[in-house]
C-alpha cells in the first residue's frame, strides 16, 4: 500500500516499566498511570502531537501493554483515526532477520525503520511517553529546519540537586550543543533533555545502523546516539523550554504533578481550549456531592459519589467517599470506594480498591516525629482494604490487607 507522504512521523517511546511507581506499575506500563482526575501520562505527548499538526504517530509498547492498547484504540479521542497516518501502536515482534524485544531506545527506533520508512519523513520526532508538559512540537521543527540542524532536542532548567536524573548538555552562545552526558554524577550543567528530540531522518537512520551493527554498543539515544553525533560533527541544537514539565519517575513527583493542579501558581492550564488536553472518558452521569460532604480545592471527575469530606485532592472518575470519610491531600484513583470512617491523608490509592471502615492510610508530614519515616502512602490497583487496618505513611500495598 503506497502511503501520502508526511514531512515529519512522531514516534512516542511508551514501553517503560516505571519500576520507581511500584505498586502503580504492576500490571500497566508507565504511560498508562491515571494523572489529573480523567487523563494517562500518554495523553500529553499524543495531544501535543495533535495540536502541533502530527498526524502520524507510532506508540512504541513494551511491558503491560494491555492497558495502554486497550485506552489508545483506533486513536478516536485525539483525532488519530485516520486512512493516511493516525496512530499505531508497535510493538515489538519476531521476524526473519531476529528482531525482538526492544533493548534500548534506539533498538525500538531502529525496529521500526520500516514503519517510519512507509512515510518517506524528512524528520522524525522521537518523544517520551511519561511526562507532562504542553509544548508546540511544530515551533521546534521550524527551529530545526531553519537552523539546518541535524539534530533538535528540547532542554529545560532544572534543580542542580535533580540534574543527574538526566542527559545533561552544554551550550554555546548560539545554542549548540557543546556537550552532553547521561546521568553524570556530577553533572557540569543544569541544562538536560526532556526527552523531546527532532532528528533529521536519513542522518539519524545512518547511526541506528551503525549502533545495530556495533555488539558493544548501548542500544540507547543517550548511551550512544547522542554521544556518537556530537563525537562526529553532527549540528545538535537546543531547544529551549520555559513552562511546565514534569518527568514523574516517582511516586513523590507524580502526587507532587496531581497536587500542582490545584496550585494557582503552576503554569500548567488544562482548562484552555486553544490547547486541549484529550482522553479517553468514560461516559458517566455528573459527580455528586451529598447533604453532608464538604469539598475544598479539589479535582472531582464524572461519576463521583460523595458524602465525606474531600479537601486538596483529586478523585477520578467513579469515586465513592461515604458519609464519615476524610480525604486529603492525595490522589484516589478511578472507581475506588472509601467507605465509612476512614482517614486518607498524603496517599495515592489505586484504581478498583475498596478502602474498609474507620481504614486510617498515610498521615500529615507535621504528625511524624522522624521526617525520614514520613512518605507517600501507596495502595496499588484492585487492592481491598478491611477494616480498622492502620497504613503507615511511605508504605507500598499492591495485595489486599488484612
Amino acid at each position: 500500500m503506497k502511503h501520502v507522504k508526511k514531512e515529519c512521523v512522531a514516534m512516542i517511546l511508551a514501553g517503560g516499566q516505571g519500576s520507581r511507581l511500584y505498586a502503580l506499575t504492576q500490571d500497566m506500563a508507565k504511560p498508562a498511570v491515571p494523572y489529573g482526575g480523567k487523563y494517562r501520562l500518554i495523553d500529553f505527548p499524543l495531544s501535543n502531537c495533535v495540536n502541533s499538526g502530527f498526524d502520524t504517530v507510532g506508540i512504541l509498547t513494551q511491558y503491560q501493554p494491555l492497558v495502554l492498547n486497550e485506552y489508545i484504540g483506533n486513536g478516536h479521542p485525539w483525532g488519530l483515526d485516520r486512512v493516511h497516518g493516525g496512530v499505531h501502536v508497535l510493538a515489538p515482534y519476531e521476524s526473519s532477520g531476529g528482531k525482538s524485544w526492544y533493548s534500548g531506545t534506539a533498538n525500538a527506533i531502529y525496529q521500526n525503520m520500516d514503519f517510519i520508512d512507509r512515510y518517506n519523513p524528512e524528520y522524525v520526532a522521537v518523544l517520551a511517553g511519561d511526562h507532562i508538559y504542553k509544548m508546540d512540537y511544530s515551533k521546534m521543527l521550524d527551529c530545526h529546519i531553519k537552523q539546518k540542524a541535524d539534530t533538535t532536542i528540547a532542554v529545560i532548567e532544572v534543580p542542580w540537586e535533580e540534574a543527574s536524573r538526566f542527559g545533561v548538555m552544554s551550550v554555546d552562545e548560539n545554542g549548540i550543543i557543546t556537550e552532553f552526558a547521561e546521568k553524570p554524577p556530577e553533572p557540569k550543567s543544569n541544562l538536560i533533555s526532556m526527552g523531546v528530540y527532532i532528528y533529521s531522518w536519513q542522518n539519524l537512520k545512518t547511526y541506528l545502523i551503525a549502533n545495530e551493527n556495533d555488539k558493544e554498543a548501548k542500544k540507547d539515544f543517550g548511551g550512544n546516539i547522542i554521544p556518537d553525533m556530537l563525537k562526529n560533527g553532527c549540528k545538535m541544537v537546543a531547544y529551549h523550554f520555559d513552562s511546565y514539565w514534569k518527568d514523574v519517575g516517582t511516586i513523590d513527583s507524580l502526587w507532587e504533578a496531581n497536587m500542582d493542579l490545584l496550585n494557582p501558581n503552576v503554569p500548567l492550564d488544562l482548562y484552555d481550549h486553544n490547547w486541549r488536553i484529550y482522553s479517553r472518558n468514560l461516559i458517566m452521569p455528573p459527580h455528586y456531592s451529598g447533604e453532608h460532604c464538604a469539598i475544598e480545592n479539589s479535582m472531582i471527575a464524572e461519576g463521583c459519589n460523595i458524602d465525606g469530606q474531600v479537601d486538596f485532592s483529586i478523585l477520578f472518575a467513579g469515586v465513592t467517599i461515604e458519609e464519615g470519610a476524610v480525604v486529603r491531600d492525595s490522589i484516589i484513583m478511578p472507581n475506588t470506594h472509601i467507605k465509612k470512617g476512614a482517614v486518607i491523608e498524603y496517599a495515592i490509592i489505586g484504581e478498583d480498591c475498596v478502602i474498609g471502615e474507620n481504614v486510617r492510610v498515610g498521615d500529615r508530614p507535621e504528625a511524624i516525629e522522624d521526617k525520614g519515616d514520613w512518605g507517600v502512602a501507596v495502595i496499588g490497583h484492585r487492592v481491598s482494604v478491611n477494616p480498622d487496618t492502620v497504613i503507615k505513611p511511605k508504605a507500598m500495598v499492591s495485595e489486599s490487607a488484612r
